[in-house]
């Protein structure tokens, strides 16, 4: 981005100087799995359509890649109703999946889903940052790891916890496939005054 974005970008992001009551922040925070649930109730499994973008983005995935000649097993975090791991199983016959989500509702759809099978799909709650990975993975088994859009909300304090997580059931010389927001992003930008939590946390 050229300098002349992220000086309208810093702009835009100085005139929001309220944040939400610390009250709001601490309920936001501890009753999230709460509100992602009441989320996944109203819309079930119709507002995030499936990620079919992925193996262009990750060469990880793609089909003959040295991953997918090992029977890899991954995790994928944040599996929401599973719109990034039911077309990556499928262009993969021989991967494994591990999905883990905080919200009880959105686990429930995943194992509901037509293509669901324990042979392929181990799908169950945790939440990350304080439910260890290990006590349903075995630890260091795990080639893969994918994090969209997971990172961004958590709180920034309890990212680090997360990290050490996943380290645990990774395997030397796995690796983790990340995208997310950042700063100046569109998303970020387009956020009313009021929505606020923290900087960089909305």
């Amino acid at each position: 981005m050229d300098d002349a974005f992220v000086a309208r970008a810093q702009e835009t992001l100085a005139k929001d100087t309220s944040v939400v009551p610390e009250f709001w922040q601490n309920k936001y925070k501890t009753e999230a799995s709460v509100n992602w649930d009441k989320f996944y109730n109203r819309h079930t499994t119709n507002f995030f359509k499936d990620r079919h973008w992925t193996d262009r983005e990750f060469e990880e995935l793609r089909p003959g890649h040295t991953f997918s000649e090992q029977n890899p097993v991954l995790l994928e975090i944040g599996c929401g109703v599973g719109n990034f791991i039911w077309p990556v199983l499928e262009r993969n016959p021989n991967l494994k999946v591990f999905a883990c989500d905080f919200s009880p509702r959105a686990v429930g759809f995943v194992k509901a889903h037509e293509a669901y099978s324990e042979d392929r799909c181990h799908a169950f709650v945790c939440d990350i940052t304080k439910d260890r990975l290990s006590d349903t993975i075995p630890p260091h088994s795990v080639d893969i790891v994918s994090a969209i859009f997971v990172f961004s909300a958590l709180p920034p304090e309890k990212q680090a916890q997360a990290v050490k997580n996943i380290t645990e059931i990774l395997k030397p010389g796995g690796r983790v496939l990340f995208r997310d927001y950042a700063m100046y992003d569109l998303a970020q930008l387009r956020f009313k005054p009021g929505h606020k939590l923290e900087d960089n946390l909305y």
